[in-house]
């Protein structure tokens, strides 16, 4: 059922088994899990069931720093979330991204990729996608047209992509939400403190208010934080009346370790004669499957370098297409639909033989850094939470990751016969540790409130439980030890759905 929070009486108290705060992608995989049980499903959504300049404005905040977008443009507050606005690119995570690798500092999950397999299963239907299969030589069988470049795979190898609609949450899941009996959406209802008992050990109620001057109070056996990685680390810390460096900070961990997608044009791709590369091409809103190319987890280890994938865009194409960083600029979200389609530059310019030059774009991820974080700002929102403060840092290891990541494909280009790769200016020089201007993100954040074994390392522990509070969880890419290179909602949504069965064996948790 639905509750709008600013049509109730003031001071209301809302009580059920389990609170989820946030309606995205994340809270509403975890509802859709709860639905025709015996429990109470109390789910929060910040915003309405559309968008609102007022709404999106509680999100603003500072970044220092790399440069980076506006905050309150990179996620959206309103039921559904931010999958109101991706682009629905979904992959999986390789066994080696959750290993501890001795080149890449703080890396290390304390679970495995065989822990989220049946997982990934389930979030594959989530998200409208086809078979759990991640296998080029699967896609192949089915469509023999597909030809992979001539690569050795032990080198470089086909990652494959599956494309969502994209999914909309909001727009998918209202009706089954809002007419579920013991699932209850409390629209309006922003979470502004979260009060635990006097030793920090358990959660007691979580405080929420609206922009009409309501005030309720929320009281759960269980807690799921289901929000962005942003607004999961703020929350958290601002969250300090019982523990003065907020809710699960006492190792001051809460907000490090910020992780994003580092998404740059870097090189070229040269062949002799034109060719469709039709493996590795997407038409946006049609194709269901593509590949990019990825290193090997043998060459990442030999070679030291942090996990990517290259994709291509037509050369003459990519000449007229204006990075991320400079069109994702705008603080209104709404104009991110409009600029997107400044990236479907191929229209109009398919050609059947192909081409002869293609941009190499790549997508790597940021290596763990403690320096890379969410603090909070002095300044507060116009609910009285002090607003978030970004500051993006990298390190030397991207940089050289990307350059090696071409030389490797290089490499096999040349072997093969096949062509040649040339760097983009700014990867020729192995000194040289700065970015250009048009280094940017992919809006993936992750990191904030990282897994892990140990409580002075990490926020939450293997099945998402905040350490030390015994009945205050966290769903959603905050949890990401590491970024791996794919875009992160498939694998939050399988984390998640793995969080919701731990919680249905813990029975304990609601008694």
């Amino acid at each position: 059922m639905h509750i709008d929070a600013k049509q109730i009486p003031d001071n209301s108290v809302i009580e059920g088994d389990i609170c989820i705060i946030g309606a995205g992608a994340a809270g509403i995989s975890m509802a859709l899990e709860w639905i025709n049980t015996p429990y109470n499903v109390i789910l929060l959504e910040g915003g309405g069931f559309d968008y609102e300049a007022a709404m999106q404005d509680l999100y603003r905040g500072k970044a220092t720093g790399q440069r980076y977008y506006p905050l309150e443009s990179a996620r959206l507050h309103y039921f559904g979330g931010t999958t109101g606005h991706w682009a629905g690119f979904c992959s999986v995570f390789e066994p080696i991204d959750f290993e501890k690798r001795e080149w890449v500092p703080h890396s290390g999950w304390p679970i495995k990729r065989s822990d989220l397999d049946a997982f990934y299963v389930r979030a594959q239907k989530n998200l409208d996608l086809g078979p759990y299969e991640y296998n080029y030589e699967y896609w192949r069988e089915n469509d023999p047209s597909m030809v992979s470049l001539p690569f050795d795979p032990e080198a470089v190898f086909n990652k494959i992509w599956q494309f969502s609609p994209p999914t909309r949450f909001g727009e998918k899941y209202k009706d089954t939400i809002v007419n579920a009996p013991n699932i209850h959406l409390y629209t309006y209802a922003n979470v502004t403190d979260i009060t635990a008992n006097e030793h920090a050990s358990a959660i007691k109620q979580v405080t929420v208010k609206n922009l009409a001057g309501k005030q309720h109070t929320v009281k759960a056996k269980c807690f799921v934080m289901a929000c962005c990685s942003i607004q999961n680390a703020r929350m958290l810390l601002a969250s300090n009346k019982q523990a003065p460096k907020g809710l699960g900070n006492d190792n001051d961990n809460v907000g490090r370790y910020f992780m994003e997608h580092l998404e740059i044009k870097s090189a070229e791709m040269w062949f002799p004669e034109p060719d469709p590369l039709k493996l590795y091409s997407i038409e946006y809103g049609k194709t269901k499957w593509r590949a990019e190319l990825a290193i090997s987890a043998k060459k990442q280890e030999e070679y030291k370098i942090l996990n990517g994938t290259a994709s291509f865009t037509p050369l003459e194409a990519a000449k007229h297409q204006p990075a991320f960083i400079d069109i994702w600029k705008s603080s209104d979200p709404k104009e991110r639909a409009k600029a997107f389609g400044k990236f479907d530059v191929t229209k109009g310019d398919e050609r059947k033989n192909g081409y002869t030059a293609y941009e190499l774009f790549t997508r790597v991820e940021q290596a763990p850094n403690p320096d890379s974080r969410i603090t909070l700002d002095t300044e507060t929102d116009a609910l009285g939470v002090r607003r978030a403060m970004l500051h993006w840092e990298l390190t030397p290891l991207e940089k050289r990751s990307i350059r090696t990541i071409y030389e490797i494909i290089g490499q096999q280009l040349g072997i093969a016969d096949k062509g040649r790769v040339r760097l983009m200016e700014y990867l020729r020089d192995e000194n040289d540790t700065s970015w250009p201007e048009f280094t940017g993100g992919g809006w993936h954040h992750m990191g904030t409130t990282r897994m892990g074994d140990d409580p002075k390392t990490s926020v939450v522990d293997a099945n998402c439980k905040v350490h030390g509070i015994a009945n205050l969880f966290v769903a959603g890419s905050s949890c990401y030890v590491t970024a791996a290179a794919p875009n992160p909602t498939l694998t939050l949504v399988a984390l998640t759905l793995r969080l919701s069965d731990h919680l249905k064996k813990a029975a304990g948790i609601f008694t």
